[in-house]
């Protein structure tokens, strides 16, 4: 609201009266920012004598009522108070005529209009049953009561008052107290001329007196780090990607083609911001064949180091890349390239910031009271309090918001095993049970039973995945079986076992064999993901070549073989940036991938390239050929050839799609070529052709495969394998 010079001579008008002074404790409540009413002491309310005026304007020379264009002084009671009694029976339409050092300034008056929130909105606030919150908390522009500004409204029960400061008070909040409107606990101010990009804060006094500057829980739109305000935001993208939206539900995904790119979009080329990685990555991505990206947690985060997976706020994404709608324009970008976006959502804690959530009002509020639930060991942060209706509430539409707003095709969500466990990387005696003696968290579990089937609910076609670590029974079981409702979860356990398997010298492997089939036991108990994701390639695990034994040439076969054992192992699959082209490097987030490995003067065709060349074929063979991806969670889809041959370190299996039409899947990771090796097949196929070798030369191998189709005799393939290496074959067409 900036200064202008509005003198007007004076107009004669209704001689005021000096109006009572308020009580002294409604005085000193509201000039302490502890007053839950200020609505009933501030504007203008009806007296015996006609219509009392009051306004809060600290550090003004002097305030006027203007009426029809008549000006009418208020006397001042000190503290930035004003007041008069004007002789009119009924209250006026009036604005507020503000003096201060440098011009004078006309206003509408904050404290004339009704509650901008209604009770629908407070009652569903109260059940924990608004699935739209950001529509309701928050700062929203609107037009009320004929009047453009933002309409300012946060929970906060334990807070004895709140409110509104930024820039446009110079960060002091005295002279915009906030309304309490009664038991649910939430606070509302409608601020008229105040518009999109300001930023803003709630000052909040506690139970006990002290006042403290808090970020909106609900902003939609935040500051560069290190800055740490809020700012009004609403969105003007106009979407684009209506044919995706209307298609992404055709087929349930775990019946699709569901290859997924991981990606820390701040370092994946660092220097671009939204906008201009919504020029580079969908291209990038659809020349590579991925069907989905997956975004490392984009909401708004302080410290750059921790990825994302520290969210201060949890309805704003990052603005080190740009604003909201630079991030929707990134989105629609992708899926108007046929690309799907998942995003990391990170419901399991929260950082101790004392700008942000942490002790919100005072009190433990986003958290829960009992230290031992309050804080977790690993991180240095807190956890939410998953039982108390508001906080549910708070991350149920959260994700709703996500998905709906920004057009998020799916949610994977971080460290849910944290969340599932009381006694998660705790001690004896640091943990309490369950009402039935057990370790479970079973207001967790409620929770996320309750986000998974709001969302699935709400926005079809979104599929939420489920990072569990452990053996938790029915994470993609639905909700109305008992289930946490996931429709796909991370596998784990096939990572783990299958990278210690790759580690090994080959000499060894044998001894390991049951480290790679050992997954096809529980394959079928949950819906999976196979991830090769950041976790496996940072703080000293080694990029996934330099895990694997032997010199260079062998590293790269090592890893051109898994991939292909991968891309045909049942089961989705992701792989993190920088991995589909065998950097040797481990990932930083101060540089990202090591893009000049494939500089022409660096780079030989079957170097770094030819690994990124299979990686390009990997997935547009996957995605033609139903067998891989059609039958994912059915058993019948599978078949053990040769899962034995732990002494030929030999891995062979059969594929199939609904049409039956099979594909024969061969690892040999052992470094020898094994001639005339035989495999049974079933019978009524012709011929088998070679569909895949990750030995090829164009990949960097050593060319050792089939020369032509393959016809079985009695039943059997006889086939030279070549060394470290993944041979795919399909019936002759």
């Amino acid at each position: 609201m900036a200064l202008r010079d509005t003198s007007r001579p004076e107009a004669a008008g209704p001689v005021p009266s000096v109006a009572a002074p308020l009580e002294p404790a409604d005085r000193d409540r509201l000039l302490g920012g502890a007053h839950h009413d200020p609505h009933a002491v501030l504007g203008a309310h009806p007296v015996p004598d006609g219509t009392l005026f009051r306004a809060l304007r600290p550090n003004a020379r002097a305030v006027s009522v203007v009426v029809d264009g008549i000006r009418t002084a208020l006397s001042s009671e000190g503290g930035g108070l004003f007041s008069a009694v004007l002789p009119v029976a009924e209250i006026p339409s009036y604005t507020l005529l503000v003096v201060y050092d440098d011009g004078e300034q006309e206003v509408e008056d904050p404290y004339r209009f009704l509650p901008a929130l209604g009770e629908l909105d407070l009652h569903l606030i109260r059940e924990g049953r608004h699935e739209q919150l950001w529509k309701a908390l928050g700062a929203e522009p609107m037009t009320h009561q004929g009047v453009t500004g933002t309409r300012f409204t946060v929970w906060a029960p334990n807070a004895q008052g709140v409110r509104v400061a930024g820039e446009f008070t110079y960060w002091d909040g005295t002279q915009y107290p906030m309304r309490s409107l009664g038991a649910s606990g939430v606070w509302e101010l409608f601020l008229p001329g105040i518009g999109e990009g300001e930023p803003y804060k709630f000052e909040i006094t506690s139970r006990d007196g002290r006042r403290f500057l808090k970020a909106d829980p609900m902003a939609r739109r935040a500051e560069v780090p290190p800055d740490t305000a809020s700012i009004v935001h609403a969105s003007h993208h106009e979407w684009g990607d209506g044919g995706w939206m209307a298609r992404r539900g055709d087929t349930p995904v775990h019946e699709a083609p569901f290859s997924v790119y991981e990606v820390h979009l701040p370092s994946w080329r660092p220097g671009l911001d939204y906008r201009r990685l919504a020029k580079e990555l969908p291209a990038y991505v659809s020349t590579m064949g991925f069907t989905h990206v997956e975004l490392m947690p984009v909401a708004e985060h302080p410290f750059g180091g921790s990825w994302g997976y520290q969210v201060t706020s949890y309805y704003a994404p990052t603005s080190r890349l740009g604003t909201p709608d630079d991030f929707k324009y990134l989105v629609d970008a992708l899926h108007q390239a046929g690309i799907g976006v998942i995003m990391d959502w990170v419901p399991a804690h929260f950082p101790k910031d004392d700008w942000a959530l942490a002790r919100f009002d005072g009190d433990p509020l986003y958290e829960p009271g009992d230290s031992r639930r309050a804080e977790h060991p690993d991180w240095g942060t807190y956890e939410f309090d998953y039982g108390r209706t508001e906080v549910r509430n708070f991350l149920v539409a959260n994700a709703v918001y996500w998905c709906e707003e920004f057009h998020i095709d799916g949610l994977r969500v971080d460290a849910v095993a944290s969340m599932l466990y009381l006694d998660y990387s705790r001690d004896s005696g640091q943990w309490e049970p369950n009402v039935f003696g057990g370790r479970e968290n079973l207001d967790a579990m409620a929770f996320l039973q309750e986000m998974n089937a709001t969302v699935y609910r709400r926005c079809p076609g979104v599929v939420t995945i489920a990072e569990e670590s452990t053996a938790w029974d029915g994470v993609t079981r639905p909700t109305d079986s008992g289930g946490l409702g996931f429709g796909l979860k991370w596998n784990m356990g096939w990572m783990h076992d299958s990278l210690q398997y790759m580690q090994k010298e080959p000499v060894h492997r044998k001894y390991h064999h049951n480290e790679m089939t050992f997954s096809m036991v529980y394959a079928y108990s949950e819906n999976y993901v196979l991830p090769i994701s950041h976790d496996e390639v940072v703080h000293g695990k080694q990029s996934l070549v330099s895990k694997m034994p032997g010199d260079w040439w062998q590293r790269r076969a090592n890893h051109r073989a898994y991939l292909g054992f991968m891309w045909a192992h049942p089961g989705k699959q992701l792989l993190f940036m920088g991995q589909e082209f065998a950097q040797g490097a481990e990932w930083n987030e101060a540089h990202g991938p090591e893009w000049w490995l494939l500089d022409d003067d660096y780079c030989s065709a079957g170097d770094h390239r030819g690994v990124q060349q299979l990686v390009r074929d990997l997935n547009a063979r996957y995605r033609s050929l139903p067998a891989l991806w059609q039958r994912d969670t059915d058993p019948d889809g599978f078949q053990w050839i040769s899962g034995d041959a732990a002494d030929d370190n030999v891995f062979a299996f059969l594929r199939s799609g609904t049409a039956g039409t099979p594909l024969l899947a061969v690892s040999n990771f052992s470094p020898v070529v094994r001639h005339d090796y035989r495999l049974w097949v079933p019978d009524g196929m012709p011929a088998w052709q070679e569909e895949l070798n990750t030995d090829d030369l164009r990949y960097g191998g050593s060319g050792v495969g089939a020369e032509g189709p393959c016809k079985p005799e009695d039943g059997f393939l006889r086939l030279t394998l070549p060394p470290l290496a993944t041979v795919w074959l399909t019936p002759e067409h």
